[in-house]
């Protein structure tokens, strides 16, 4: 059998070109090893930047226009200047050239010194006539620490069912939990997964990483009964008969050994909120349900509107009557007119949606937390979805967000995310970040960023080819991450970055200078540049949200007892024999085990008392992380009651059920938010974290 020919690299002008419009004609899977990206990537990538690169004539064309417009141009499209410094772009300009300043506050200045924080509006005049346009981010050097030192939890909202929630964790349900954890655990925080608005089905994907909107929140997570409204339902035997549902799908779960199922959660709320829709708002409430259709404007009117023709024509627009794919065609304007009752009832539940995530953090305050609720943004949305439609103009049509192959994954990610396009996102000043960022900011106390790296560069994957034949695009790594200091600093929230994997050179040290923390997980901490033995505490970082695991990992329990090994050989995943997983697993937990040992976190190591208690190790775990500097401390909610199972196993789909589990205890029952607020197991884990 013949081996396939490697791919045909750039040619020189090509490569000349790709460079010219951010995009990377090859890569490094580990540091002493470059790949040529193809031309085909390159060629692809050009194309949704909408470069025409097919031929070697439209190359040497496009290559002449641009270094053309490149050297005759005054200014980018947006410029950045931290605190009062101005930009070398604005400095750089011909002597004698004029400016006119519109700052964002709606002050006019004829200088870009000493503006205040914002986005303010630049225009150049040269003395020879040209004349520029710049979007002039102002943002503060960095954010501020967060105050303190402090712990907290981690979970994933719709595992934490209560004797109250409707078949799956809600808003109250994380509502009472920050409320019991703050006032009683000493909790800093509590951080949960992407609750953004979901593609709707059924079947509905579970995972939250792949929504239809950043932007809004999903009214699945809505508490019903805390909706003023629904006291006022006058067709009470539909309520009664709403509430038995809700205790059948409650009780599946908790008493039956059933998976969570969103659907079927949310079809007995949608039918909740159809009643609650037909109640007369009172005037207070009509009044701020208009502020806040007034606050967020087209924005709003479009999400609800790609919601109600879904109800139509079903949840991919791509397979809409042509005409409604344009989100600005009169004849989507119509349908818009025509189906008012049923925008209004999606604009309702985000409002609804808003109010109760308001009220999570509010609680949150309330019971001392300094950070409070900490949100989860995704790095991307589904290409069938509400913001993809919405937002076409800033989306590279035709390729996919996700990863090239590297020493865990030989054939490359393909996440099914369309990327934003850099160069509408600089001409725009950054506006759909800006407003992503403002939304998510309204009712969060931190912010943690998949992918923060995302901010840097990523990787494109053309439609139709594997993720092996992708290629890097970089982004204005200054202008986003100005961005996202400026709208955290004005909500007063700390940005926590998900850094973990491979991470290009340079991108941690420039998130630690803005004040963006990092995300360091026990088990990765090791001296990788040396004898790759555990990393002493005292080596770890200061700036960072330390833990013992994410969603994405095996619980504590799991990969202490290497029952994690053990999972993924059932379900066909290992790449290697059995033992010799089992084995190299085993080796890894005993250095870390050894270690905690020596440092005398492991009590009765040295006395001859049982050390091989679980709980005593996972406790021993979270002592070595208070041990580091790390200024917060993150616990995996389901540790403290000894889960096995992960939230999510990467490399499977529907072999493992993903995102549907309940938080269960050692034994596999579901436990309640009653039974772990009562758990002592649950509460010596974090009276360790409170000594």
């Amino acid at each position: 059998m013949t081996a396939p020919r490697p791919a045909e690299p750039p040619s020189e002008e090509l490569s000349r070109l790709a460079a010219l419009h951010g995009v990377a004609t090859s890569y490094n899977p580990s540091p002493d090893r470059t790949v040529a990206a193809s031309s085909v990537a390159v060629t692809r990538a050009l194309a949704a930047l909408g470069v025409d690169a097919a031929t070697p004539q439209t190359v040497r064309a496009a290559l002449t226009a641009r270094e053309r417009d490149v050297g005759e141009r005054l200014l980018p499209p947006t410029v950045v200047g931290w605190d009062t410094r101005v930009p070398a772009a604005l400095t750089a300009l011909p002597e004698g050239t004029r400016l006119d300043v519109r700052t964002e506050q709606g002050e006019t200045r004829a200088s870009a010194e000493h503006l205040p924080p914002g986005v303010h509006d630049v225009t150049a005049t040269a003395p020879d006539g040209r004349t520029a346009h710049t979007h002039l981010i102002v943002a503060p050097p960095r954010l501020p620490a967060p105050p303190g030192r402090s712990h907290g939890l981690l979970v994933q909202l719709y595992s934490l069912l209560s004797r109250r929630s409707w078949g799956m964790g809600d808003l109250a349900d994380l509502g009472e939990l920050a409320g019991w954890a703050g006032r009683t655990l000493g909790a800093g925080f509590v951080q949960v997964n992407p609750l953004h608005a979901a593609v709707p089905g059924p079947p509905t994907d579970p995972s939250p990483y792949r929504p239809s909107s950043r932007r809004f929140p999903d009214p699945v997570h809505l508490r019903v009964e805390d909706v003023p409204e629904f006291a006022y339902v006058e067709d009470r035997d539909r309520v009664r008969a709403l509430l038995e549902r809700a205790g059948r799908l409650r009780e599946a779960v908790l008493g039956k050994g059933a998976l969570i199922d969103r659907d079927a959660v949310w079809e007995a709320k949608r039918e909740a909120l159809e009643l609650v829709h037909e109640v007369p708002l009172g005037p207070g409430r009509r009044a701020a349900y208009g502020d806040f259709l007034a606050a967020q404007g087209q924005a709003l009117e479009d999400h609800a509107t790609w919601y109600a023709l879904a109800e139509i024509h079903g949840p991919d627009w791509h397979h809409w009557p042509p005409a409604l794919r344009d989100p600005r065609s009169p004849q989507t304007a119509r349908a818009r007119r025509e189906l008012t009752h049923r925008v209004d009832f999606h604009s309702r539940l985000v409002w609804l949606t808003d109010a109760q995530l308001t009220a999570a953090q509010r609680a949150a305050r309330d019971a001392g937390m300094a950070v409070g609720i900490v949100h989860d943004l995704a790095v991307g949305v589904h290409p069938a979805g509400a913001d993809a439609w919405a937002q076409q103009h800033y989306f590279a049509a035709g390729m996919s967000v996700g990863a090239p192959p590297d020493a865990f994954n030989a054939r490359g990610q393909d996440w099914g995310l369309p990327p934003w396009r850099p160069d509408r996102l600089a001409d725009s000043g950054y506006a759909p970040f800006r407003a992503l960022l403002q939304a998510l900011f309204r009712y969060a106390g931190a912010l943690r960023i998949d992918h923060v790296m995302g901010l840097f560069r990523l990787w494109w994957v053309p439609e139709g080819h594997p993720p092996t034949e992708g290629t890097y695009i970089r982004y204005d790594a200054e202008a986003m991450l100005a961005v996202l200091v400026l709208e955290a600093s004005r909500a007063g929230a700390v940005v926590i970055g998900e850094d973990l994997g491979t991470v290009e050179p340079g991108v941690r040290e420039a998130l630690r200078e803005r004040g963006v923390y990092g995300t360091s997980v026990l088990w990765f901490e090791r001296d990788w540049e040396g004898d790759r033995h555990p990393l002493p505490p005292d080596s770890w970082r200061a700036d960072c949200l330390a833990t013992a695991t994410t969603h994405d990992l095996p619980p504590t329990a799991a990969r202490l007892t290497g029952e994690h090994v053990e999972l993924r050989d059932s379900l066909g995943l290992l790449t290697r024999p059995l033992a010799e997983e089992r084995a190299e697993a085993a080796a890894d937990t005993g250095e870390w085990l050894d270690l905690l040992t020596r440092l005398g976190l492991l009590p009765g190591a040295a006395g001859g008392t049982d050390t091989s208690s679980e709980e005593a190790e996972i406790q021993a775990v979270h002592r070595y992380l208070l041990r580091t500097p790390a200024r917060m401390i993150g616990v995996w909610l389901p540790d403290g009651v000894g889960d096995r199972r992960p939230q999510n196993l990467p490399g499977t789909w529907d072999q493992y059920p993903n995102w549907r589990l309940p938080i269960a205890d050692a034994a596999g029952r579901p436990v309640t938010l009653e039974e772990l607020a009562a758990s002592p197991r649950l509460r010596a884990l974090m009276d360790v974290l409170r000594q």
